[in-house]
């Protein structure tokens, strides 16, 4: 009986095609989902130098309202595209419904004019939030 023997390639044959393969499709992944996972309304905040505030134990609403003036609530299927006083109010009280003591903190571009801060905080209150919290961004950054 003969044996048959088994050529072995030399490390200079080895195919790399599929480990390339693999990488392409890993950055194509990265490459979709990086944009997916950063803020989608632009705010620039306005600065204060306050202490941060202790972590909650829901997370809570962000209210931002745009240099425009235009409400976006980050909760629900579109927390991108802006809402209207009359959904912003419904949105607040479903979510606070769904989770009890959910708090609601507002990020008012700084642009914004201030009353237009002060009629989120009204609406806020119809939709029966005891109390807001602003978003400020630290003058040391």
């Amino acid at each position: 009986m003969a044996k048959a023997r088994i050529k072995k390639k030399p490390m200079s044959e080895i195919n790399v095609v599929p480990y390339i393969d693999v990488m392409l499709v890993l950055m194509v992944i990265f490459m979709i989902t990086a944009p997916l996972l950063t803020q989608g309304v632009k705010v620039n905040l306005p600065q204060a130098s306050a202490k941060p505030m202790t972590s909650h134990k829901v997370k809570p609403m962000v209210l931002s309202i745009d240099r425009q003036g235009f409400f976006y609530l980050d909760i629900g299927d579109k927390p991108n595209e802006p809402i209207d006083a009359t959904t912003l109010v419904a949105r607040i009280i479903a979510a606070r419904q769904a989770k009890p003591g959910t708090e609601l903190l507002v990020r008012g571009d700084e642009g914004v004019p201030y009353g237009k801060v002060m009629d989120a905080m009204v609406l806020a209150q119809k939709a029966g939030v005891p109390g807001v919290g602003l978003i400020t961004k630290n003058p040391d950054q």
